[in-house]
């Protein structure tokens, strides 16, 4: 008989990339029989996968202490072989999981949450460092009990023991750009992309004012893919000068997403310089190079580091406008050297950023942890 595996999300969608389309399809096609419980509107098999729907809770509060024990109980009745849970808020959950079964738990750990309260604008200034040290030292004490850790990137594998973690990066799927052959470069129209969360630190503000000092006979868009956070920020966004030439398209599948990338000429990440965001591997980025986009990215060490490696893209400033303009009208103006920056990019991507290689990692640790 199959392991039974049970993932688990509180905060996230059920159709997540890194947690639907990446790990747990990775997992039943492997022939796991896997079950993920998630916010959805109704129970379902998608891809093989069964879907199990929790509620949408009204606020935060509802969602830590509410969904949290309605996912437990759930959680149970599924007599699972390993529960795979998502977000740092289930800690309890897993803890409580492995005191009651003798099944093998797999914390999943996407962001450095210690760090990533330090600049969270909700909580009072004073009190983000201490509460950072708690988390740290919570999640440090309940490492020991959980058979296994999975780290998005290297900063936060550091953080567990070694060996119980494995780092499985949240690299692009190349099936899903094999699917759909991309506009020649030299051919495509001029525009600038960004996919992913609509927030004041992932630069909304400073890519809606770079549209502004772009020479209007460049003739180029911005195009968001993606939602605002939270959605009230559109208002203020929207007034700025460079919003006429900003096309918002909201929420996008995934195959709408790459067909949107295979006909952009410039893709942008421009994540303010925050403590959780210096180390971090932006998918987009590495989603843009897959899809054979020149990328315009924000000059941290290792970003920089990894631009320079594949010759994939530019650096700027992410706080100044006029720098990211600059770089965006290098790009449209040098076509030529543009497509070869998307194409180092794409082969970068095929060799090494890509989530075949993270997927072994992963059915590694389950290897191990099921042998």
């Amino acid at each position: 008989m199959s392991p039974r595996i049970c993932i688990l999300t509180t905060v996230h969608s059920p159709f997540d990339a890194r947690i639907f389309h990446k790990q747990a399809r990775t997992l039943m096609e492997t022939g796991y029989n896997v079950t993920l419980i998630a916010q959805h509107d109704n129970n379902e098999v998608a891809d093989g996968v069964k879907i199990i729907a929790l509620p949408k809770p009204k606020n935060r509060f509802v969602r830590i202490f509410g969904l949290t024990w309605r996912v437990f109980h759930l959680a149970l009745q599924q007599k699972a072989d390993v529960y795979h849970f998502h977000d740092p808020e289930l800690i309890p959950v897993g803890l409580v999981l492995k005191a009651l079964t003798r099944a093998t738990v797999i914390y999943d750990v996407h962001e450095d949450y210690p760090l990533q309260i330090l600049s969270k604008g909700w909580l009072p200034h004073p009190l983000r460092p201490i509460l950072g040290h708690l988390v740290a030292g919570f999640e440090g004490v309940a490492a020991r009990a959980f058979d296994g850790i999975v780290a998005a990137t290297p900063g936060i594998a550091q953080r567990f023991p070694i060996e119980k973690t494995a780092m499985v990066q949240n690299f692009p799927l190349l099936s899903e750009f094999a699917t759909s052959p991309p506009v020649p470069y030299t051919r495509r129209p001029p525009w600038v992309v960004y996919v992913g969360g609509l927030a004041a630190t992932r630069g909304v503000f400073e890519m809606v004012k770079a549209m502004s000092y772009l020479p209007t006979r460049l003739e180029a868009h911005l195009i968001w893919a993606g939602k605002f956070m939270p959605p009230e920020r559109q208002a203020e966004v929207s007034a700025l000068p460079g919003w006429e030439r900003v096309r918002f398209l909201g929420w996008q599948t995934r195959p709408q997403v790459v067909e949107l990338l295979n006909q952009a000429r410039v893709g942008l990440v421009l994540l303010h310089p925050r403590p959780n965001y210096l180390n971090a591997y932006p998918v987009k980025m590495f989603e843009y190079m897959a899809a054979g986009v020149p990328v315009v990215a924000s000059d941290f060490p290792l970003w920089r580091q990894i631009i320079e490696e594949t010759g994939g893209g530019l650096v700027v400033d992410p706080l100044d406008p006029q720098a990211i303009a600059e770089a965006i009208a290098w790009l449209l103006e040098h076509p030529q050297e543009a497509a070869a920056m998307g194409e180092r990019g794409r082969r970068a991507a095929l060799e090494k950023y890509n989530w075949d290689q993270e997927a072994e990692k992963l059915l590694a640790l389950y290897r191990r942890l099921l042998a």
